[in-house]
C-alpha cells in the first residue's frame, strides 16, 4: 500500500499551535482508515535546524529544493511572523507548482498572506485572519474572501490563525484518511468537549 507523505513547511517563528491538531492526526494511526499509511515530512528553505515560536527545535527532513509535488499528498504552510516580513516566498512558488499538478496546499494565518502575495488566492474562495489582513497584501481576490474559520476551494485550504481545529478538519477531509463518521465525531469532540461526541467517536472507530 502506498505511503502518503504530507509535507510540512518549517521555519524560524513558526506558530506551533496552528498545525498541532493536523500534524498529530496525520502521524497518528489511531482512528485512520488505513493505519500507519501516512506521515509528516518536514521541509525548510535549507537543512539547518529551525526554532518555532514556542522554542521547539526542528531538524528538517529535507530542503525545499528537494521537494517534488509528485512525491507528496499535500503541502501544509503554518503561520508565523516571517510571512508578515515578506519571507518564505520561495515556498509560495513551490505551492503554485503543487497546485499546477493538482496536489493540495493548506495555509493558515500568515501563510495565507503569502499565498495572496503570490496571486494564488485571486480566483479562489478563501479566508484568513481578517479581510483587512489580506487587503494589506494588495492582492486581487478580495471578492472571494469568506468570513469562516476555514475554507476549502478544490485544492486550496485556508484558515484563520485562531482556528487550528477547523484547519485540521478541512485537511483531514481533503486527505480522506478518516471515515466521515469518525471525522465528524472528532470535530464535535474537540470543538465542544461534549462527552457524547467521545462516545460517537469510539463507536465510529470500531464500526
Amino acid at each position: 500500500m502506498k505511503q502518503h507523505d504530507v509535507h510540512l513547511f518549517v521555519f524560524d517563528s513558526l506558530s506551533d499551535w496552528e498545525i498541532g491538531f493536523a500534524v498529530a492526526g496525520i502521524n497518528s494511526p489511531q482512528f485512520q482508515k488505513n493505519p500507519g499509511n501516512s506521515r509528516i515530512r518536514t521541509v525548510a528553505l535549507g537543512k539547518n535546524p529551525v526554532m518555532t515560536m514556542g522554542g521547539i527545535h526542528i531538524i528538517p527532513d529535507m530542503a525545499l529544493d528537494m521537494l517534488s509535488p509528485k512525491d507528496s499528498s499535500m503541502l501544509i504552510l503554518p503561520g508565523g511572523i516571517a510571512w508578515d516580513e515578506g519571507k518564505n516566498m520561495e515556498t509560495v512558488e513551490v505551492a503554485a507548482a503543487f497546485l499546477g499538478l493538482g496536489v493540495p496546499v493548506a495555509a493558515i494565518c500568515g501563510a495565507t498572506a503569502g499565498l495572496a502575495r503570490g496571486g494564488l488566492l485571486d480566483c479562489r474562495r478563501h479566508t484568513s485572519n481578517a479581510p483587512e489582513y489580506l487587503a494589506a497584501t494588495q492582492y486581487c481576490g478580495a471578492e472571494f474572501y469568506e468570513n469562516a474559520p476555514a475554507v476549502t476551494d478544490d485544492n486550496v485550504i485556508t484558515a484563520s490563525g485562531i482556528a487550528p481545529i477547523d484547519f485540521a478538519y478541512h485537511i483531514f477531509r481533503r486527505l480522506d484518511f478518516y471515515s466521515l463518521q469518525v471525522l465528524d465525531a472528532w470535530y464535535g469532540l474537540y470543538k465542544t468537549g461534549r462527552p457524547e461526541y467521545f462516545d460517537a467517536l469510539m463507536k465510529a472507530a470500531s464500526a
